[in-house]
């Protein structure tokens, strides 16, 4: 997942607590929408927090009542109140596929590429029904490009288990060139980065 363009390298972000990140609430593409949370997505939030196979990098499953009891307690559409965080729908069903976060990486967490720290992050995460399929190249593509129409060029993060081989080909699909690891969460991460702009339309 190699980009023909190597990105040049961007200048620092501002501080995290300043900066501001994706402002749109709905981005739409061929097979995809990324919107707000539903309360009928409720299932498929639950399913990405307590499947095994999704979760095998991510710390592993949750206890089901637990994710329940937190449903319960805060309903489904806080989960993207936070700018920058989406449902992935399908665009006919409108079923849930995954999520998709473009957030200020917080400081205090190792993996950076600025002394300042808090640069744009992205992660994404899918149901095992829509893996293999090209929606999370296709979802990330189009959250990157409407960020970069609205933001100064700026890094990109993607931080993965380095175990974790298809997000790592995923992002290097993007366009995002591996620069360091570290050990973190008990296992070992790669800091992957890009420069916003080169998602440019």
């Amino acid at each position: 997942m190699t980009s023909p363009n190597t990105p040049k390298t961007p200048g620092p972000p501002a501080p995290a607590a300043t900066s501001p990140t994706l402002s749109a609430t709905e981005i739409t593409t061929p097979r995809l929408r990324l919107r707000k949370a539903r309360d009928a997505d409720r299932a498929g939030f639950v399913e990405l927090q307590t499947d095994p196979q999704v979760r095998s990098h991510l710390g592993g499953p949750r206890p089901r009542s637990a994710v329940e009891q937190y449903f319960d307690a805060t309903g489904v559409q806080y989960v993207t109140d936070k700018p920058g965080t989406f449902v992935i729908a399908d665009r006919t069903t409108d079923r849930l596929v995954g999520t998709l976060l473009l957030h200020r990486r917080p400081s205090d967490l190792p993996g950076h590429v600025t002394e300042e720290g808090g640069e744009l992050e992205l992660t994404y995460v899918l149901r095992r029904e829509g893996w293999g399929k090209g929606l999370a190249f296709e979802a990330a593509t189009a959250a990157l490009g409407t960020a970069a129409a609205e933001l100064p060029d700026q890094p990109v993060l993607i931080v993965t288990q380095t175990a974790n081989t298809r997000s790592l080909a995923l992002a290097a699909r993007l366009g995002f060139r591996p620069v360091s690891t570290f050990e973190a969460w008990e296992a070992e991460q790669t800091l992957a980065v890009a420069g916003l702009h080169a998602f440019l339309v």
